[in-house]
């Protein structure tokens, strides 16, 4: 079974966004550069190195919204064992997957598609932790 491990959400103003959830929900998040998309995380519970300190909690991150990006949407991420076996079993089942696999440093193989109920849905096959 694979589990969800991570959310994202778009965002149109990260610093209204950040402000946002800080205030709100007391989430802690991480600007990150142009070199990683102006991607934000967020942090929605204590980490340590392997992931949340809390079995089953997740934290995710917010991405900048594109307009000639299809599907942005809120989305849950899913953690494969193999992401290339994965996407082939997404497109047997009738998905269809948004663009090849992107390495994020330091993370993983990541790659989006959209379900048969035309929900936004990404996998990640994670580096090995240590």
């Amino acid at each position: 079974m694979n589990p969800v491990v991570h959310f994202e959400m778009p965002y149109d103003n990260r610093i209204r966004m950040a402000k946002f959830y800080e205030s709100a929900f007391g989430w802690q998040t991480q600007m990150l550069g142009e070199d990683m998309g102006n991607y934000v995380l967020a942090s929605t519970i204590e980490t340590g190195e392997s992931g949340p300190k809390k079995p089953g909690a997740i934290n995710g991150g917010f991405y900048q919204r594109k307009t000639d990006w299809p599907a942005q949407y809120p989305s849950v991420v899913i953690a494969v064992d193999n992401v290339k076996e994965s996407i082939k079993k997404v497109i047997d089942s009738g998905g269809n997957v948004l663009g090849e696999p992107m390495e994020i440093p330091g993370i993983g193989q990541y790659v989006s598609f959209i379900d048969t109920e035309g929900n936004r849905i990404s996998m990640l096959q994670p580096l090995p932790r240590n």
